[in-house]
């Protein structure tokens, strides 16, 4: 079936027999194009009804069998399950004595290196931390979205090239992230991925208070402008009241939402504090500018805590 962006590949042949752990939104869709690069998707576990919905779209014909058994037969297990459930299942896994020698493994979280894998690779199986830096939504654009994606790739040394090459076979695009560094790599991801959602909703809910009936249709080309700036020319990109220093602007706006929104305030004020200090160091800022800023918010935010 085409995934990922690649065609089917029904001649090719089954270089490996994969079993999927965790066939939710991303297990689902990297399953998918691992058979669609000739890899044959033997098994995966799953238990939600929408898991068992999705590998029956994207994984037609594969069935969904305990954990253990999963392991047992395959060659490359990919474990795709929430980051604080990831330990446990790779502990777990190796009590059942079915890790075995050659076998390989990837795990998706950004949040883990290789370190979570130890115990898989005690029982002599090569372990591989592959994360897709894209976000999944769990609709048919998801296949389509892991094409050219970029991955998070973490290994041994000696499993970089294995690593690299799987995630080719699944349409990804990898880059190097050390073991020691996976973490602040995940914090960025977060900051910049989730916490974007957070404020594009924030921004939406202050509009619809406002009056406004359509915030979508004004935030659309607003935010798809600033995200090219961010992305393009960093905090040289920068406009609003902040980088002109205008503290009265702030200070109004901190007042309003005192008064209609009370509960944006600690975003507004942690936000424009990071937005002040970035302008400052960029030059965007002259100190001159951005004490008074920087004492409105910090004065605020005590007030706030009173």
């Amino acid at each position: 079936m085409p995934a990922a962006g690649l065609a089917p590949a029904p001649e090719a042949p089954a270089r490996l027999r994969v079993g999927v752990i965790g066939a939710g939104r991303v297990g689902s869709v990297l399953g998918a194009a691992l058979a669609a690069a000739g890899h044959d998707v033997v098994a995966a576990a799953g238990l939600s009804a929408a898991t068992r919905e999705r590998a029956a779209r994207l994984l037609p014909g594969v069935p969904l069998r305990p954990a253990d058994e999963v392991v047992a037969d395959s060659d490359l297990v990919v474990l795709a399950v929430p980051d604080d459930t990831l330990p446990g299942l790779v502990t777990g896994l190796a009590e059942t004595g079915r890790w075995r020698r050659g076998q390989l493994v990837f795990h998706t979280s950004g949040a883990h290196g290789l370190a979570v894998l130890e115990p898989a690779e005690r029982a002599g199986v090569l372990p591989l931390a592959l994360h897709p830096a894209m976000t999944f939504s769990g609709g048919p654009e998801d296949a389509q979205r892991l094409s050219a994606s970029p991955f998070g790739v973490t290994s041994r040394p000696e499993h970089r090239a294995v690593a690299e090459m799987l995630v080719l076979e699944m349409g990804g695009e990898p880059f190097w992230v050390a073991e020691a560094d996976r973490r602040l790599y995940h914090a960025a991801l977060v900051t910049g991925a989730n916490h974007l959602v957070t404020l594009v909703a924030e921004a939406a809910d202050l509009l619809r208070t406002a009056g406004v009936d359509a915030p979508a249709r004004v935030l659309g080309p607003l935010l798809t402008a600033a995200l090219d700036n961010g992305l393009r020319r960093g905090d040289r990109g920068l406009t609003g009241p902040v980088s002109r220093g205008d503290v009265g602007t702030v200070r109004d706006h901190l007042e309003t939402l005192a008064e209609r929104a009370p509960e944006s305030v600690d975003a507004y004020v942690a936000l424009a504090r990071r937005t002040t200090e970035r302008a400052l160091a960029a030059g965007r800022l002259r100190r001159q500018e951005a004490d008074p800023l920087l004492d409105l918010l910090d004065g605020s935010a005590e007030e706030a805590a009173r």
